[in-house]
């Protein structure tokens, strides 16, 4: 009889969205996941819809990595601080802590996770939680967890209080078998490392829930990111923030991928902007729940000829990680972001030319133009 019951209920769940041409199964969400015993018996099904005129409230999962700082600041600008609560398992400095709302918080305990939510009346999650290409390639076991069983229980909770999601992808979502120049929205992803399989996995496990039971998942696949104020945090791509460094500091700098590897790139503030406003987009104007971003493309040799135009005396030289290597030339070189632009408006402000000044004088290095602007 109990099985029967549960029967019942999940028959008179089943719902067809006329407006969206969808179906959507709304199960309570014990059923869901791996795990029958994550949400007791006697739990219902809860929502955390707001009004429209009240601010979401923000939850950021790794937040301490090289997004999460940036992002809170600029969504406690336009939502108000303690709308915004800002989440690692990592101590923060001192400037972060005082900042702002900020919470330990450990992905794979779900039921933590499930309290957060609900005393902390969360609406929106920014999930960031992630190990990189190359750190993931060095612990693979780790990696898995972190980016896939982390990833469901972030899923499973935003599908039971009704949240809206964003989860970030990367160009390492691509493989050597896709397009590289462009590579479309769609098209064949057949990625070769942890953390890029881990990323195909997230938006296609996020587009699941979105058809199945309404989840509003929304994803950015990021080009690689540059960024003055975070450290290098184990990428492919992280020799375009290191390089910057180098240059101000010591006038040279030794690169660990070939000259003439070409890659999409992206400032963070224009990264940043992208995300809140993809998230703010109305959910009519969006066409997919993966959209590609892109704002320039260019090799660590072009990189470095913008640098000597501010510093004349740099060199730069190359000793190749094969590993970082082939991570590389198995992505694209520049992405198709059509999509984006024409659904939600999408428009980048930072081209090479105003990254490579802007990064040159957070790092005080002096403007010593070698060719007239």
């Amino acid at each position: 009889m109990l099985v029967l019951g549960m029967l019942k209920l999940v028959v008179s769940g089943t719902a067809q969205s006329k407006a969206s041409g969808r179906w959507k199964l709304v199960l309570p969400l014990r059923f869901l996941g791996s795990s029958p015993c994550r949400i007791p018996a006697d739990d219902s099904f809860h929502s955390t819809s707001l009004s429209e005129t009240e601010p979401p409230r923000v939850f950021i999962t790794g937040g301490l990595g090289q997004l999460g700082i940036g992002l809170a600041g600029l969504l406690r600008r336009r939502f108000g601080k303690e709308n915004v609560i800002l989440s690692d398992i990592k101590k923060p400095p001192a400037h972060v802590f005082h900042s702002g709302p900020f919470i330990y918080a450990n992905i794979l305990d779900y039921k933590k996770l499930r309290e957060i939510v609900v005393n902390h009346r969360i609406s929106w999650i920014f999930h960031y939680s992630a190990l990189l290409s190359a750190v993931g390639e060095a612990n693979v076991a780790l990696a898995r967890d972190v980016n896939i069983t982390g990833l469901h229980n972030i899923l499973d909770v935003a599908a039971e209080f009704n949240m809206r999601l964003f989860v970030p992808s990367t160009i390492g979502a691509f493989g050597a078998t896709s397009p590289r120049n462009p590579a479309p929205d769609l098209c064949i992803q057949r990625p070769r490392t942890i953390y890029g399989v881990s990323k195909v996995h997230a938006e296609l496990m996020g587009e699941y829930y979105y058809y199945r039971y309404g989840l509003d998942f929304r994803c950015l696949r990021y080009p690689g990111i540059i960024s003055a104020e975070s450290q290098p945090g184990g990428g492919t791509t992280d020799y375009a923030v290191q390089i910057f460094h180098d240059a101000a500091k010591k006038g040279t700098f030794e690169c660990n991928l070939k000259a003439s590897t070409r890659l999409p790139m992206m400032y963070i503030s224009d990264c940043l902007r992208a995300s809140l406003e993809v998230m703010e987009a109305p959910a009519e104007r969006l066409s997919m729940r993966t959209y590609n971003i892109s704002a320039m493309s260019f090799t660590p040799e072009e990189l470095a000829r913008a640098i000597v135009k501010h510093i004349p005396d740099f060199q730069i030289t190359y000793c190749v990680d094969p590993l970082r290597q082939a991570i590389a030339e198995s992505w694209p070189m520049k992405l198709d972001d059509n999509n984006a632009r024409m659904d939600w408006g999408w428009k980048h402000d930072f081209d090479l030319p105003q990254l490579v000044a802007t990064m040159l004088t957070f790092y005080g290095a002096s403007t010593r133009c070698a060719q007239a602007n």
